[in-house]
C-alpha cells in the first residue's frame, strides 16, 4: 500500500466534504456521522462531479446530475441513472452500470491518508 497524506482530521469535521487532488485524480473526502470516506469525485456514468451529491440514510451518495446512487462503503451501484424522467432511461443505456471508485483511508497522527493504489 502507498499512503498519501491529504488532510488533517480537523479539516474534515462531521458533515463536511472536500475534494483533494492526488496526481491526476480528484478524490471526494466525506465525513458522514463521524466516519470518513474517500470516493472518486467523478461519477462513473458521465464523469460529472459528485461533490454536491446527497448522502442518504443508508450511507450512499446520489449523483446530483442523473441520480445514480452508490454505496460510500463499497462503491456498489444501488440505482443507475434515473433522471431526468424518460431521458434518464436513455442516458442510463449510454453507459452500463459501473461502481464508484472508493479508496482505503486511515488516520495517522492526526492526518487522513488515502491509498489510491489498492
Amino acid at each position: 500500500m502507498s499512503w498519501t497524506k491529504v488532510l488533517s482530521v480537523d479539516e474534515l469535521s462531521d458533515g463536511k466534504r472536500q475534494v483533494v487532488k492526488i496526481g491526476d485524480r480528484k478524490i471526494l473526502m466525506i465525513n458522514n456521522s463521524g466516519k470518513i470516506y474517500a470516493v472518486s469525485n467523478s461519477c462513473p456514468h458521465l464523469k460529472l462531479p459528485m461533490k454536491k451529491g446527497k448522502i442518504t440514510e443508508d450511507c450512499a451518495i446520489v449523483c446530483p446530475f442523473h441520480r445514480s446512487v452508490f454505496s460510500l462503503e463499497t462503491g456498489e451501484v444501488k440505482q443507475w441513472s434515473t433522471f431526468p424522467p424518460l431521458v434518464g432511461t436513455f442516458l442510463g443505456k449510454v453507459s452500463s452500470p459501473k461502481p464508484l471508485p472508493v479508496f482505503p483511508i486511515r488516520v495517522n497522527e492526526g492526518h487522513i491518508e488515502i491509498d489510491i493504489d489498492s
